[in-house]
């Protein structure tokens, strides 16, 4: 289990529609994983779940991503942990 940390890095998807939340993602999710970064949260927010369920499509089909689950203190945020990062 992931646990909430004020330092990790965060995306707030609030006001994006699918497809601008995709990019967005993609996007953070490779720039943190390039820099190095375990873990990250992804704030969509509740609302229909519509963008809860693009995001969890996103990290399923990612083979960088080792874990990921809902904040327990928060709906409305998904915590992602990356596998570890090999150097060739």
């Amino acid at each position: 289990m992931i646990l909430y940390r004020n330092n990790m890095p965060q995306i707030d998807l609030h006001g994006e529609d699918k497809i601008g939340a995709t990019i967005k993602v993609k996007a953070f999710l490779d720039d943190n994983y390039k820099l190095g970064n375990n873990e990250v949260a992804i704030i969509h927010g509740l609302g229909k779940g519509i963008l809860k369920k693009q995001v969890f499509d996103l990290l399923k089909s990612d083979k960088r991503i080792d874990e990921f689950n809902l904040d327990m203190f928060n709906e409305g945020c998904t915590l992602v942990r990356f596998l570890k990062k090999v150097d060739i």
